[in-house]
């Protein structure tokens, strides 16, 4: 990707996962939503308008103060100011997950004849999203979902007459990105997530967006492949910062 398909890929992930609490810091995107959930709990450092990026920092921990939280920074490859990360590990923060942005140009093609869309995020899409995830993120994702800005679609794969594989996608600048890929546990290795990601694509180029693009743990390695195996590649890294 160019510099500025990586900003706006980013840019398009905040979107994507709205928080319920938001203040604008220097530019910076101040987060809070409570739950487990870093990315609705961190602040992202896309854009940067201001001049003191030491103050910023201070600012975000003391309304991170108020919640009785940590404070927690999200930062990528292109986080403005440059040297962020250097005066965060100089306050004492630490490093504590490493994603990778993989992304795509978006192909035409068919959506698979076992999946289905919808509007919203129905409790069958539900109930094989949240059992996917750690028990401490399912209340405020499920709140989260109710809150996705269009425009956006829920996908899923239908197998046996019941759903066992789900995404989201959400458009923005340009961009689709893919979030909530998850497939039941018992019916893992059928090709379910490959199945609603085709089909997410297919819309996804029906839409205003040229590249598509999701964010995976580095360690999660079989998400990994079966991201390359759909084309995706390696765009962008991004990791939390946590001040104990």
């Amino acid at each position: 990707m160019t510099r500025d398909e990586i900003v706006r890929m980013e840019r398009c992930h905040v979107k994507a996962w709205p928080a319920f609490e938001t203040h604008e810091i220097q530019g910076w995107h101040w987060r809070y939503s409570g739950g487990g959930s870093q990315r609705a709990n961190s602040v992202s450092t896309v854009d940067f308008t201001g001049t003191d990026p030491e103050a910023a920092i201070t600012e975000a921990e003391n309304l991170y103060r108020t919640k009785g939280t940590v404070a927690r920074f999200q930062t990528f490859d292109l986080t403005q100011p440059e040297g962020l990360e250097a005066l965060l590990r100089g306050r004492g923060y630490r490093e504590t997950e490493f994603t990778i942005t993989m992304v795509k140009r978006i192909v035409a093609q068919h959506a698979p004849s076992d999946t289905e869309q919808y509007d919203y995020a129905n409790p069958e899409w539900q109930d094989v999203y949240l059992s996917a995830i750690t028990e401490n993120r399912r209340v405020v994702n499920r709140q989260i979902l109710a809150s996705i800005p269009e425009p956006r679609r829920f996908f899923a794969c239908r197998r046996n007459g019941r759903v066992i594989s789900t995404a989201l996608s959400v458009v923005g600048y340009g961009c689709a990105v893919v979030e909530c890929v998850a497939t039941r546990e018992d019916a893992r290795r059928q090709g379910g997530a490959d199945a609603v990601l085709r089909a997410l694509e297919s819309w996804a180029s029906t839409q205003d967006a040229e590249i598509i693009g999701l964010q995976v743990v580095a360690t999660n390695a079989p998400a990994i492949a079966l991201y390359e195996r759909l084309g995706f590649v390696a765009g962008a890294r991004n990791r939390f910062w946590v001040k104990p």
